[in-house]
């Protein structure tokens, strides 16, 4: 009678772990940590991964319909976030003003929530702007999830960023479409109580700069492929301080290859080494 129940507990373990091979292999296909997904037109993180994010639980990516995004469980912020905008996402809906945690975070995994910002002298500033998604209160309300949000200094939020953010609206509504990635760079800002690492006892970081890189296109299919040596490519790094902050946003461009030097990605990935070396080495000019 051993034998029988020997081969019984041995086939119920081999049952299992093909059960278990099945389960990670289907949860691998569908999460949204994988680097390797296949990218379309569209897509927002068409323009490329900037730092290789994946399963890292400090560079963790997190795909959305609405951005996807590169967050330190470290610093409680996000890396980078990166979103295309056309014309259709731009719409009339109100502003939502709904921070909340991301549940898509790991569990176990400490979360910023909205009043954690209160008195800091930092505002809650977007990466992906809430005025980029204003075709639905779905798509509005995914940017207000705190994994998009950062403590930002209100002249930097306020001005020169608010501004680049109204600008590129206007090159959407113009006719163009826009590959756009926003990030933050060190530790350490000025907001309206002074100078702080971080918030909420340190374990969220204040930025010392915040970031964007644009790809500007005209309003077309085949996007990857469209990119070529005359393509505009806007890129600005601004000090997360109060003090002494130019308003206008042109005060802060400069090329992408020094904009990778300064925080170590590797931007605009997926476009050709060749024409990457033309436009990353310019500044913008218009």
């Amino acid at each position: 009678m051993r034998i029988p129940k020997l081969m019984h507990a041995v086939c119920s373990k081999l049952i299992f772990c093909v059960l278990l091979i099945c389960i990670n292999f289907s949860c691998k296909k569908e999460s949204n940590t994988n680097p390797d997904i296949v990218l379309s037109d569209n897509d927002n993180m068409l323009m490329g991964n900037a730092s290789n994010a994946g399963s890292n639980e400090n560079n963790y990516l997190l795909r959305k319909a609405q951005y996807s995004l590169s967050y330190s469980r470290t610093r409680t912020i996000a890396n980078w976030v990166s979103w295309h905008t056309e014309s259709s996402d731009i719409g009339s809906v109100d502003r939502q003003n709904d921070f909340r945690e991301d549940p898509e975070l790991p569990k176990d995994w400490y979360k910023a929530s909205d009043n954690l910002y209160n008195g800091t002298g930092f505002d809650r500033g977007h990466l992906c702007p809430s005025g980029d998604r204003t075709n639905s209160v779905t798509n509005n309300s995914a940017t207000f999830l705190m994994t998009n949000i950062i403590p930002q200094a209100p002249e930097n939020n306020q001005f020169p960023w608010a501004a680049l953010e109204e600008y590129a609206r206007g090159l959407v509504l113009g006719g163009a479409e826009l590959y756009t990635i926003a990030g933050t760079q060190g530790a350490g800002g000025i907001g309206l109580s002074g100078y702080a690492d971080g918030i909420d006892q340190d374990r969220i970081v204040v930025p010392a700069d915040t970031w964007k890189v644009i790809v500007v296109l005209s309003k077309g299919n085949d996007d990857i492929n469209r990119v070529n040596e005359t393509t505009r490519v806007i890129a600005i790094n601004i000090p997360n301080t109060n003090i002494g902050i130019n308003p206008d946003w042109k005060y802060y461009r400069l090329s992408v290859d020094a904009l990778e030097s300064k925080t170590g990605y590797n931007f605009l990935s997926a476009i050709p080494e060749s024409i990457q070396t033309v436009i990353e080495s310019k500044v913008d000019d218009k």
